[in-house]
């Protein structure tokens, strides 16, 4: 997996990763896109990222971006203070298998991009829960999470996200499962953005 400069620091210290697409036209929430226009949830979507990285900065964990598709990790739509990595490829759980592996040890977060209702207070909650818990998932409504977390005391098993139908209402209830025996714990639910009537929904 390739970094951008500035690198990921070595410590022990938490880590908050944001899922990230390129906000091209057609390449980017599609199922919105087919509701509203190809640039205008392109567009929506551009604008919500730049919400949502200000919403979870913060001095307590390092923020890092992970970009899809990897291509687009040099594009400057993305602040360039932050440290990237590509997403690779694979499905979803494969990527982010791939990203829990080579983060350095320490308790990581992973999260969408598309949950307009996160902020600082959901992402500490998360990982103060990491404090006596091996896994975090935040629930999605529609039966999906918008954030998992990990201890990461040692390596994620090689079944991780193994078997999770993705896209479907057993996202979360597969996910966990594939923990294992992982004590998880789980925080707010919040609404991510798929289609239009989730944007009237919020």
């Amino acid at each position: 997996m390739r970094v951008s400069s500035p690198t990921i620091s070595p410590d022990r210290r938490a880590r908050l990763v944001v899922m990230l697409k390129e906000p091209r036209p057609g390449r980017v929430k599609t199922r919105l896109g087919a509701e509203m226009g190809a640039v205008g949830a392109a567009w929506w979507y551009r604008h919500q990222v730049a919400r949502l990285l200000r919403s979870v900065r913060d001095p307590r964990w390092e923020l890092l971006l992970a970009v899809g598709p990897d291509s687009a990790m040099q594009s400057r739509v993305w602040p360039a203070n932050l440290p990237r990595v590509g997403q690779g490829t694979g499905d979803l759980g494969a990527r982010m298998a791939r990203i829990f592996r080579s983060l350095p040890p320490g308790p990581a977060c992973i999260i969408g991009s598309d949950i307009p209702g996160v902020n600082r207070h959901h992402i500490s909650g998360a990982f103060r829960s990491l404090g006596s818990h091996d896994a975090v998932i935040g629930p999605a409504p529609d039966g999906g999470y918008w954030l998992i977390g990990m201890k990461r005391s040692s390596a994620p098993s090689r079944g991780l996200f193994e078997g999770v139908r993705w896209s479907s209402a057993w996202a979360r209830t597969d996910t966990e499962a594939s923990l294992g025996t992982a004590r998880i714990a789980h925080v707010t639910s919040l609404r991510d953005v798929d289609t239009a009537e989730d944007l009237r929904a919020l």
